[in-house]
Formats: C-alpha cells, structure tokens, sequence
C-alpha cells in the first residue's frame, strides 16, 4: 500500500473543520490532522511534516497570512491552499503572490477540494523534483537501466526485488562502480514508497560540517550565512526512500545523531529545538568493510546493526564477465553521438572481456565513451580502448660473471650488489629477492667484509 500524504486542516469554525477532516478521512490516501487556529497550527507544523494544508485566513490572535508566511520559510515544500469566503477574494488572491498555490471559497464542494489536493500535491512532487535535479546533475552520471544476465546479477536483482516489498533498512556492500545506488533505485520503484520521492546523499562528498545541516536542515541564524531556515533532505524524502551513498564515510560526530533518526524517525534541525518527525525507509550503501570499520573504532557497531538488518553484496564486474558484451552494446548505443553505433574489432572484444576492470562498470562506460571518440571510422580498435594496466616494476638487473663455479658468480654477484646498495642490506635483500636472514647467512659463508 502506498505511503499516505499528510494533510492540516485550519479553521476556527468547528463545523466546516469536522465535516473536511471527515471528508478528507475518509479517503485511504490521506492522513488528516486539524487546527483551531494559527498557534495551534505552527505547532504542528513544527513537529510533522505535511505534503498539503488547508487555511483559512481570518482565525482570532495568529491569522491565515501569518500561518503562511512560517509554512515558506520552516517548510517550503508544504502546498498552502487557502480558505476563504466571497467576502475575502482580494485578501486569498494576495495570498497567491505570498507563496500559497490556490484558495478555495467557502461553501466548500468537496470534488473541486480533493482535485486541488491533487494539483498541490503533484505541484509539491515537482518542486521536489527541481529541487533535487539541481544538485543530482552535479553528483550523478550513467544510467538508471540494469543491464546483464549472469548468475550473480539475476540473484541480486531478484533478491533487491523481494526485499523491497518490506519497510526494512537495506545495507548495499560493494566496490566503487559497481553500481550501487540503481539497485538502491531499484528497491525504491518496486516498493510501496515509489509514488514519494528517492533522495540521493552522497556522504562523503558532503564536509563534515555540512552535512548535518544538509541531512536535518537547519534554523534561521544557526551559523554563518545561514540567512534562512533549511528543510533537511530527510524532511524532503518524508513518505519514500533516503538514500546514503557512501555511509562508511560518515564522521563519529554526526554517527550518534544518525543512529537516534534512524531509530526514531526523530530529528532536530541544526540550531533548532522542536523534535520533528518523518517517515522514510533507509537504503544505505558502502564500498568498505563496516565490521573492520567498527573494530578500527571508526564506525559504529550499532549504527552498522540498525543500518544492514538486510545486506545486498554486489558482484564486481569480474565475477559477472558474461555480462560485458551486453554492456558493451549497451554503452555503445547510448553513448553514440550519431545514429549510426560503431561496433567492436574481433581484437577490441578480446581485450574488453580479459581485462580485470578494477574500476568496474564505471570505468567500462567511460572506456566506452572514450573509444567512440578517439575511434576515426565504425569500428572501435583495440588501440582506441584507453585501459589502464599497472604493472610491476621489473627490480633491477646486474651482469654476472662470465666464469667460475655457480658458487663463485653467487659470492661475486652478491659482493656487488652490496656495493652498489653501500653495504644496505635491506635494500641489497631486496633486490636479490631474497630474505634479509638469507642474505646474514651468505655473507657468513662466504666470509664477506661488510662494514657496519
């Protein structure tokens, strides 16, 4: 069952606020609570997060105006639909230029009410949804298709798939590439959250400093140049998914205040002192061993119990090497800058598939990409794929003896060696290849003179 919006009625009149909390009960999308008035309101309002409120303008001691001025700055995501009657049309479309996104005028007909409750509340979703493209263009790269076929990925998909249908916190385990948060995605579209947003954190792109504020939000004046109050991603994430890319990153400062959110689904914004409240479903993912994290002391053992009641493990791109020619083709098709899509040299294809692909299926599109550009016609060679090898240093080489017994080159090779490291026997073990306590025992036997 999908999540339910959250919805604030306001009004003096007790009637008119009885027969919409009713009305609107009624309906299994919605969670309705209501107000007498404005006070009562801002309090609510700063201890629950809403997707829609209903308000009226004239309530005795704090008005409609001054409810909605605090809804734009402590939570500007919330849709405002004021309420009003034939007498106060000026004062309602005034409203309008102050932030609220419709009014509605008394006598209320319950139709034209749920249908402004569904245009603010997509109006909402689509605010979200600028709000977190800004900073996603900047972080996210790739695509959000799963491709592959192989074993190890049919049983992640299949397992991820299964998972999602309960409210479990997931731990994704993998290295960097592997593509972690489109499972992460994954779970959140097969999940009775996919109508609420998916809120992407990287922590560990984020400073220190920073990242509470960005987590929980932050009060007007709760440091320098902070000019506003700050809704948190949590409370932008409130009905769907938080994602946690990169927990293990997470600094022993903010852990503790993590733990008691995740636990709680309470938070206090930075600077503040109201506890607010959310419902969201945690997916968090990490390319290092947390339980090697947490014996070094930098992670926390009961943070990593509450964060991985479910863990996925990733494959990496070597354990799932049948699936590079499909994400080959993949690659080339979305990455082509022309209608026609350049294929692969028999040589090319060889080398793609026994390469070991440390950087995993990133590092693959980026091959990709890089092939179709330095390729000059249709086929991509295997000159065209910029792979990186590293390969040992080969250790130095010294000329032998032409002559003389093997043990006779031995004595003689090591005695200069020695000399060229000036008598290092570290270094001299080193390049022999040999133990240092091998090295002491020939220089014994050979009575070698080395000074100490």
């Amino acid at each position: 069952m999908a999540k339910k919006y959250n919805l604030l009625v306001v009004d003096d009149e007790e009637p008119l606020r009885q027969l919409l909390e009713a009305e609107l009960g009624d309906a299994e999308e919605f969670s309705v609570d209501v107000a007498a008035d404005g006070g009562e309101a801002i309090n609510r309002i700063q201890a629950q997060v809403y997707d829609v409120i209903l308000l009226d303008i004239r309530m005795p001691r704090v008005s409609g105006i001054d409810v909605l001025k605090f809804v734009q700055e402590y939570s500007p995501t919330t849709q405002v639909i004021i309420l009003t009657n034939y007498a106060d049309i000026k004062t309602a479309i005034q409203t309008i230029k102050l932030g609220a996104y419709d009014f509605l005028a008394k006598p209320y007909d319950i139709e034209e009410i749920f249908n402004t409750i569904h245009r603010a509340i997509e109006r909402r979703q689509l605010f979200i949804d600028n709000k977190l493209m800004k900073s996603e263009l900047t972080r996210r790269a790739g695509t959000n298709e799963l491709v592959g076929q192989s074993p190890p990925f049919v049983r992640l998909v299949d397992n991820a798939t299964r998972f999602a249908e309960s409210e479990s916190f997931i731990l994704i385990q993998g290295a960097s590439g592997t593509g972690k948060e489109l499972i992460a995605n994954l779970i959140h579209r097969r999940s009775a959250r996919n109508n609420r947003p998916f809120v992407a954190v990287n922590c560990a792109s984020i400073p220190d400093a920073l990242l509470e504020s960005e987590l929980f939000g932050h009060e007007k004046g709760a440091f320098t140049n902070a000019f506003a109050a700050k809704q948190g991603l949590v409370e932008v994430a409130n009905g769907g998914t938080l994602f946690l890319d990169e927990v293990g990153d997470i600094s022993p400062a903010i852990q503790p205040k993590l733990l008691r959110f995740l636990e709680t689904g309470e938070f206090r914004r930075v600077g503040g002192t109201n506890l607010l409240r959310v419902d969201v479903r945690v997916v968090s993912a990490t390319n290092k061993n947390l339980r090697e994290e947490v014996a070094a002391g930098r992670f926390r053992e009961d943070l990593l119990y509450r964060l991985n009641v479910i863990t996925l493990q990733m494959p990496s791109l070597r354990e799932r090497a049948e699936d590079i020619p499909l994400l080959v083709e993949y690659f080339l098709k979305i990455k082509a800058k022309s209608k026609n899509v350049k294929q692969l040299s028999p040589g090319a294809q060889r080398l793609l598939t026994t390469y070991p692909w440390p950087g995993n299926i990133r590092e693959l599109e980026h091959v990709i990409e890089g092939a179709i550009l330095l390729s000059s016609g249709d086929l991509i060679e295997d000159s065209d794929l910029q792979l990186y090898v590293q390969r040992p240093a080969a250790p130095p080489t010294y000329p032998l003896p032409e002559s003389g017994s093997l043990e006779d080159l031995e004595r003689r090779h090591i005695e200069r060696v020695l000399g060229e490291n000036r008598y290092n026997r570290a270094r001299t073990a080193e390049q022999l290849g040999i133990s240092k306590k091998t090295l002491y025992l020939k220089i014994k036997r050979y009575g070698l003179v080395v000074p100490e």
